[in-house]
This record gives structure tokens, sequence and C-alpha cells, in this order.
């Protein structure tokens, strides 16, 4: 609290990710693809009222901080939110060193800007990479800890899929991380960071289903006197740092020994049934076998092109596979701004011969050479209303073409990289999910919250791609070693007895 007896001033900022255009001159000297202002300007860069504006009517967990804030539950510690800054881009690579600096600039500048504070709430996503600072998140919050200093709180929130550092954890007094996949309980672990906030500015610090059985332990942790909340980390396998793997986080009121001892339970739990997250993998054969066997639509998971991961969004596997397959109608979107050129030029109702797709790198599929018909073109922004991982509601693929082969595979072609969030990617188009036999959605858990109500079954599929399941086809140089899966005989012990 403030010494005035004013209310509390919590920050509300950040989050960083990353983004989309694949340019040659935006990569590194191995082909790798980098980030740029540019792309974050593309998607979400703003500072003060713009953040809550961007945020108030997401379901994303900075509007839930603001939720949180100005919840009436505690009229005893008003709270007065205060908008700093957001930087956000759709998950591709690895951001520019000075593209890094400009943004810590950026959020230096609008955090002294804010003026007092008595506490900041944070949304760093865990997994974010940059070229001068592989653990970026880590950075950008030790960054912010030097900044405000050593006695303003800090509480933040993670995806699950954060490779959780020591930097993250020393610069935060709290975090917590999502507790579903799909992410759709993004809000309320917002909120429940900011009330986190009022308790401690009042001095009263107070789903997979094979992660069903984790989640009910540390539930019962929750339970337990003195532990305030917990939370599991899944890791992200291609963000190629140390930090990488999975983790567990214990919150307690002061007591460093409780908390380690808890997390250390929830740590012992998830590593006696470690094999149990070694996947089973569905070749692209099988899936078009399944494909004819089961009434659909049959929702086919891009795993090697896990867009929301930071893959291509133009891998043509599944693609080729249901072009060649002729099982009836079937849909992909494939990001392709060459080809809606063409079809463009083309006009609706016209036929030609389009290469789309396979452009980006030779990962993930050769382009896809097929004759369409020219059915619609769209200015490609939809809104999504419902709960839905990622927690945003307004997006914008770009220009966007909705073509026709004549094998009856229905390509929709963006000229902005989207992840398979929402229903509405197809229904803003005129396409009608259910009148598919086969619908290929880029992702792994993220587009099921969507698409599980119109597909008769979910398939994920090992597809080739820079987000390949089958992490043994990765090719690291900076994580850890030994580490699981890959060294089967790596051991582990609490450090707490």
């Amino acid at each position: 609290m403030r010494d005035d007896g004013g209310p509390g001033r919590v920050g509300a900022s950040t989050e960083f990710a990353f983004r989309e255009v694949y340019k040659p001159e935006y990569r590194n000297a191995r082909g790798d693809r980098r980030l740029t202002a540019r792309d974050f300007q593309r998607d979400l860069l703003v500072t003060g009222g713009a953040v809550r504006d961007a945020f108030r009517e997401s379901h994303h967990e900075v509007g839930g901080f603001f939720h949180g804030a100005s919840d009436e539950d505690c009229p005893d510690l008003p709270i007065e939110p205060v908008p700093i800054f957001a930087a956000r881009t759709v998950p591709s690579g690895t951001i520019t060193t000075k593209c890094w600096s400009d943004l810590i600039g950026m959020l230096q500048e609008a955090l002294a800007a804010a003026g007092p504070l008595d506490g900041l709430l944070v949304a760093p996503h865990g997994a974010t990479v940059s070229e001068a600072e592989p653990d970026a998140d880590g950075h950008w919050l030790s960054v912010v800890r030097e900044q405000v200093g050593a006695d303003i709180p800090i509480i933040g929130t993670l995806d699950a899929h954060a490779n959780l550092s020591p930097r993250m954890v020393d610069a935060c007094n709290a975090l917590v991380a999502y507790r579903s996949n799909p992410h759709l309980d993004q809000f309320a672990r917002g909120v429940e960071a900011a009330h986190l906030m009022r308790a401690t500015l009042a001095g009263r610090r107070t789903t997979d289903p094979h992660l069903a059985r984790f989640y009910e332990l540390a539930d019962r942790q929750r339970t337990q006197p003195g532990i305030l909340t917990n939370s599991l980390l899944l890791g992200f396998p291609y963000a190629d740092v140390e930090e990488m793997g999975a983790a567990t986080i214990a919150v307690t009121d002061g007591d460093s020994v409780g908390a380690q001892s808890a997390a250390d339970e929830l740590a012992l739990d998830i590593w006696t049934h470690r094999e149990e997250f070694i996947g089973q993998l569905v070749s692209v054969e099988e899936a078009m076998q399944r494909c004819r066997q089961v009434e659909g639509p049959v929702g086919l998971l891009d795993m090697g092109d896990n867009v929301g991961g930071g893959s291509a969004a133009d891998g043509t596997v599944l693609a080729q596979a249901l072009h060649a397959a002729r099982i009836g109608s079937a849909f992909v979107c494939l990001y392709d701004p060459e080809a809606v050129k063409e079809i463009e030029v083309a006009g609706v109702a016209q036929q030609l011969a389009l290469s789309v797709g396979g452009k980006t790198d030779d990962r993930h599929g050769e382009p896809l050479e097929v004759n369409v018909l020219v059915q619609s073109l769209h200015d490609g922004r939809f809104t999504e209303s419902a709960v839905r991982h990622g927690g945003f509601r307004d997006f914008d693929q770009g220009r966007s073409a909705v073509v026709t082969a004549e094998s009856g595979l229905t390509i929709l072609v963006t000229s902005r990289r989207m992840v398979p969030f929402s229903l509405q990617q197809l229904l803003s188009c005129g396409l009608d999910p259910t009148s598919f036999r086969a619908i290929v959605m880029k992702g792994v858990h993220a587009p099921v919250a969507a698409y599980e109500s119109v597909c008769s079954e979910l398939i994920r599929v090992n597809t080739p791609g820079t987000t390949c399941a089958d992490l043994s086809q990765l090719d690291f140089h900076d994580r850890r070693r030994p580490m699981f899966p890959w060294e089967p005989n790596t051991t582990w012990e609490p450090s707490i007895p």
C-alpha cells in the first residue's frame, strides 16, 4: 500500500511471444526465421491506456488482471489498475537482437511513465527466445525487477508450456500457470494473480486427461495450510534453451522450505510417471485410413505444422495426402500470400492452376500443385466471442480466398499466418465445418476447444515440420543434457528429501 493510504496502484503489464512474417531477409545464416519490430507492430504493440483497450473484453489473463483488480469482493482494498505495456505476436521464430533491445527500451520507458506503483501484474509467455537473450522472459522480468526495486511485489502468469528459468522465479514474488490445455482458463488465472496481489498488498497472503492425476495432487496441495497456489509447467521443446523442460511452482507465505517441498512433491509425481508423456504417434497413412472408416468430420491435428508453436502455417503434407486419397470433401488452411494475389487476379468463379503452400522452407512439404475453382474472397477478419485458447476475440488472417480442387479438397488460403483457435475462421468465409469429411487443424491441443464440437474424432498426426511431435527428429544445440526422454537413463532426485 502507499504511505498516503490511497488505493494501491498496480501496473498491468506485459506479454512477449512471437510472430508471423517469413521473409528471407529476416533469417539468420542457418536460414532460421527471425522476428523484427515490424512483426509486433502488425499484431500488438501498445503502451498506456491502449493496453486496457486491447485486453478489456478479452479472455486473456491481462483481461483477468483488470477484472480481478476491479472486483467488489475486497472493498477494503481498492486497487487502481495502471496499464503499462503489451507486446504480442503469433509464434514464429527467434527475436532479433535489435528488436529485443527496442522492446526492452519501450517497456522501461512505459514503466517509468507509469509513476510510483505498489505492485506489478505481468504476463510473460514463458518460452520466448531472442538472439541476445535465449531466456528472454527471464531477462525482461529481471530488467523490470531491477527498475522497480526489491520491495515492489511482482506476480505473474505463465503459459503451461513455459520453460521455467531461475531468473523468472527470482524476479517474481509468485507465478501462476494455466491449468487447462487448450488454454481456456487464462482469464481465471489472471483473476487469481490479481487476487494474490490484493492479498499481498493487504498483508494477508493467505485438460488433458493424462494430466488429471497431477492436477488432483496440485488441488490437494492447495488445501494445505500455508500453500497459496501452485502450478505445473509442461515446457516448450521447440525453444532450444537450457531452461527447456517441465517444472513445478509452489507459492507460500514466506516459507521457502515448505514451497520447495511442495514443488518437489509435484515434480516427483510427474517424474515417476514420465513414461506416460511419451507420445503415441499416428502416421499420415494411418490417419488417411481412419478418415475412410469414420463418418466424419475427422479432425486431423497437424502436429508438425503447429502454428501456435511457431511453425510455417503452409505445411502441405496432409493436404497432399487428402488430395491424393480423394476421400470426399475435406478442408485445409494454408498461408500463402503469393497464391492469394494470383487468386484475386483470376477472380471469383474462375479456374486456375495453383501452386499453394510449402514455400516457407523445405521442412513442411512441397507446394501443392492443383487445379482449383475460386469460390470466394474475404478480408480475413473475424471475431470469436466464446472462451478459446489464447484468450483473444479479434483475429485478422489478412486477405483470404476459398478455392476447391476437383478432388473435393477445399483450401482457405490466407495472406497472414493464423492459428486455428476459432470455428469463425471457417464460418466467416461461408464454410460449414460439418460439411467436411476431414478438417486439417494446424495445432496439437489449442484447436480442440473450438473443433471438438463439430468433429466425430480428433487424430493427432505425426507430420514433419518445425514442431514435429517426434522429438528425436529435432536438432537441439542448447538444451540440458542429460534429459528425458532423449537420454532415457536420466535420473532426478528432489532437492529436499
